[in-house]
């Protein structure tokens, strides 16, 4: 679980509550149905005009990784790819079989069997490169579906404000109707910058974040799988695959 992650998303909400309720403008000031549906489910309904349903999906796969991200453990990834070296070294490549079936990442577990399967290095390396940028290219498009999503919500925010101002214009004979109509018509805009950049762009930004160090992390097996079909020292490989540790 992502503290950070949690904490933000709790402080961006007490911000912009504790802020309506400070300036006075009261709790009640931050619900309007019509600037709901105008920023939410527009901004909802550009971005699924944008995406493909693939992406969106991944989109909706890769949005707990906000607060619950893969595990982030380099160190203990390279010391596995030496155990890994030490047991080919001992028994052969045939030896790390047993070790396939106990991976969760399906990306490592098919790298290992290919190993085992006697796939020269280099084509080792570039069978696993392809798949490796094919994933990235894909979690970084989904991980756009946020960011766009925090592009149209502020414009979708003027465009609900602009209409509550049209209805306001309506009602100018009625001075009591006035006040009210303009602070509704303004939530639409509060909707659409709040939601950008308290929750769209920043969770855009994490998610590519995460997605780029996964990316290292699987150049770091990918380095360290073609160490061990070279046949290197187990210590040599741990030693340069030191270098992906900062």
């Amino acid at each position: 679980m992502d503290v950070l992650s949690l904490a933000g998303l709790v402080l961006a909400l007490v911000a912009v509550v504790g802020g309506a309720a400070a300036k006075g403008a009261g709790l009640s000031a931050l619900w309007n149905f019509a600037a709901f549906l105008i920023v939410i489910v527009g901004t909802l309904g550009a971005v699924l005009l944008q995406s493909g349903l693939p992406t969106f999906r991944r989109a909706t796969r890769i949005a707990r990784w906000i607060v619950q991200p893969p595990p982030d453990n380099r160190r203990q990834l390279i010391r596995q790819v030496a155990d890994w070296a030490t047991l080919a070294r001992k028994q052969g490549l045939l030896g790390l079989e047993s070790q396939v079936a106990r991976q969760s990442d399906r990306f490592v577990a098919k790298g290992l069997q290919m190993l085992v399967d006697g796939v020269e290095p280099e084509a080792l390396r570039h069978m696993l490169e392809i798949e490796m940028h094919a994933e990235e290219q894909a979690d970084l498009a989904a991980a756009r579906v946020f960011e766009s999503a925090g592009i149209y919500a502020p414009t979708l925010g003027i465009v609900g404000a602009v209409l509550g101002l049209m209805a306001v214009m309506k009602n100018l004979a009625d001075p009591s109707k006035l006040g009210a109509g303009i602070a509704a018509a303004f939530t639409a805009t509060i909707y659409g910058i709040a939601s950008a950049n308290c929750l769209f762009l920043p969770a855009a930004n994490k998610l590519k974040a995460i997605i780029r160090r996964r990316a290292v992390d699987r150049e770091l097996v990918i380095e360290g799988l073609v160490s061990i079909a070279h046949g290197e020292n187990p210590r040599n490989i741990e030693a340069r695959l030191g270098g992906f540790v900062h």
